[in-house]
């Protein structure tokens, strides 16, 4: 049987993974998240996402392991998650009544073979009162996520459209992973 680990802590993207009724294992990596700002959003996500796979792998030599990596990008600047109340309410009264990027950076790697990919999703803000953001910081939901918004709670009050792929936007798209999985020859179960 072919060892899946997600090395990540991140409870979206587990529960990602089970809805598709895979076997596989959590390691998440403590590893540093700095970046050259110089690198674009594409390369950011990338390297992050290999990072943090790597990290695992060296650990679990006979595993796939995959690495994920989120960020959302307005105004040409690269939103992490935000590090108290005071930059959550910030990043949202910047996302308000705009359009933004989400952009997630994934790498698998096993013994034999590894690959690195991202995708992208533009995402439409509705315009916000300073009472739904307020609001909606107060719910606790921003403190994890880039943007300080998740798409799929509460978050979801907060977006008019997107073009793109949604679960890019939760943190994992998970369509073009499992390709890429089985085009690294991991044996998937459907």
């Amino acid at each position: 049987m072919q060892n899946l680990i997600l090395a990540s802590s991140s409870p979206r993207r587990k529960e990602l993974l089970e809805n598709l009724h895979l076997t596989f294992a959590i390691s998440s990596s403590e590893v540093d998240e700095s970046y050259n700002p110089k690198l674009t959003p594409e390369e950011v996500v990338m390297e992050l996402a290999e990072r943090k796979a790597r990290a695992v792998f060296n650990q679990h030599r006979d595993a796939y392991v995959i690495g994920a990596d989120t960020i959302v990008v307005a105004n040409e600047q690269i939103l992490g998650k935000p590090a108290d109340e005071a930059e959550a309410i910030s990043m949202l009264h910047s996302l308000s009544g705009k359009q933004h990027h989400v952009y997630t950076g994934v790498s698998i790697v096993s013994q034999t073979n590894s690959t690195k990919f991202y995708e992208k999703t533009e995402v439409w803000f509705w315009e916000l009162t300073d009472n739904e953001i307020t609001t909606y910081v107060k719910s606790g939901e921003p403190f994890d996520k880039a943007g300080a918004y998740g798409i799929q709670q509460l978050g979801s009050l907060l977006v008019k459209k997107i073009h793109g792929d949604y679960f890019t936007v939760v943190g994992l798209p998970v369509s073009r992973t499992l390709r890429e999985l089985k085009r690294l020859g991991y044996q998937l179960p459907f």
